[in-house]
């Protein structure tokens, strides 16, 4: 497993922190595995650990936001994958953000991009779940940022 683990290490991965309402509260994480895989139409795919109390509220809940995050958004990736994390409104205190108007998920503002999904399509794989989702809004696009990766076990900027 070791083998493997240092293997997918060696291919980057945009760094994205994906978001959804609760009843009670807002919650999120960070992710490495969210891409396009459709234009028409619109779809993204996020891959969660099943063990997650995310994952457990996207396969209850459909609309959620991805945020990717900037070459200078470190400390924000860093919130999201700290085990144990508070809810998201805490980790994004003092942190320009906004709601969603169509998810109602927090956004994280500053970030390359961000988008309001809802979740077409759960698969079951190994020890992860992918949500497929339809695209219901490009919330922003900052192209002058620099995209935040995760590379060899770290976060880099790119450029």
């Amino acid at each position: 497993m070791n083998e493997f683990i240092e293997a997918m290490a060696q291919v980057p991965a945009g760094v994205t922190v994906v978001t959804v309402k609760d009843e009670r509260d807002d919650v999120g994480a960070t992710v490495g595995t969210f891409t396009s895989i459709s234009l028409d139409p619109r779809l993204v795919m996020v891959s969660m650990e099943n063990t997650g109390y995310v994952n457990e509220l996207l396969l209850r809940r459909d609309r959620w936001a991805a945020s990717v995050l900037s070459a200078e958004q470190k400390a924000i990736a860093s919130r999201f994958a700290a085990e144990g994390r508070p809810g998201a409104r805490l980790l994004l205190a003092g942190t320009p953000h906004h709601r969603g108007r169509l998810s109602e998920a927090l956004i994280v503002d500053g970030g390359v991009t961000a988008l309001e999904v809802e979740t077409v399509k759960v698969v079951p794989a190994g020890d992860h779940t992918l949500f497929v989702a339809r695209v219901l809004a490009v919330d922003y696009v900052a192209a002058g940022h620099a995209p935040l990766v995760r590379l060899r076990g770290r976060y880099r900027p790119v450029g």
